[in-house]
């Protein structure tokens, strides 16, 4: 082995351990995020959740998707429920997501109120009928995120897999209550931003497109 090939695994090792150390990190934060929006009293996370309602609301006026998805709420997170429901009575077309193949990105089937549910991977309810369709914006559950706008999900990479994988790029709003921000998720090569986060404080912009507006 020649001194360069020795040092060259040295800085493969060095990062390796790096990254490792990062990922443990992002476990004990998740944990105790995921307890923090647990432990909310009831009466703060109703507030919490009315103020996000009105935030969400206010910047899908402002914004027209052809197909919006959402997702089904877990573990307390944002009930977005309801914005899609209304997003329906108003004439748009909805989306929420499902796993087709473990450790791909998601897939997205339309849906509706009342709509037949299937019930998928971690006992998260789907549309039970209907083609995979391709959504241009998607509001995306947070278990953290930092002031970049990078956010912490559930471990399983599958939103930043998603978002990698959709063309053209589909806008990213998080969804997150305030309570839940790190200074830094500490980002890897494979974490994608958001280009806004809606919390029940105020609607945080990163995307250089002109026509995000803040609603702060």
């Amino acid at each position: 082995m020649t001194a360069g090939d020795k040092s060259s695994g040295e800085t493969l090792d060095s990062a390796a351990e790096a990254r490792r150390a990062i990922m443990a990190w992002r476990r004990a934060q998740r944990t105790a995020l995921i307890a923090a929006r647990i432990g909310m009293s009831a009466d703060a996370h109703r507030e919490a959740t009315r103020l996000i309602r009105e935030r969400l609301r206010a910047y899908l006026q402002q914004h027209e998707f052809a197909v919006l998805a959402g997702y089904w709420p877990i573990k307390r997170e944002f009930n977005v429920l309801l914005c899609l429901a209304e997003q329906v009575a108003r004439g748009g077309r909805v989306a929420l997501p499902f796993i087709s193949v473990k450790n791909q990105p998601l897939e997205f089937r339309l849906w509706t109120p009342g709509a037949s549910m299937a019930i998928g991977v971690y006992d998260i309810p789907y549309p039970a009928e209907g083609a995979a369709i391709r959504p241009n914006a998607l509001l995306v559950p947070m278990v953290g995120f930092d002031a970049d706008g990078y956010r912490l999900g559930y471990g399983g990479g599958y939103y930043d897999r998603t978002a990698a994988a959709l063309v053209p790029r589909a806008r990213l709003i998080g969804i997150a209550f305030e309570c839940t921000q790190l200074p830094s998720i500490r980002p890897l090569a494979h974490d994608i931003p958001m280009d806004c986060i809606i919390t029940e404080q105020t609607t945080r912009t990163f995307s250089a497109d002109q026509d995000l507006r803040s609603l702060t």
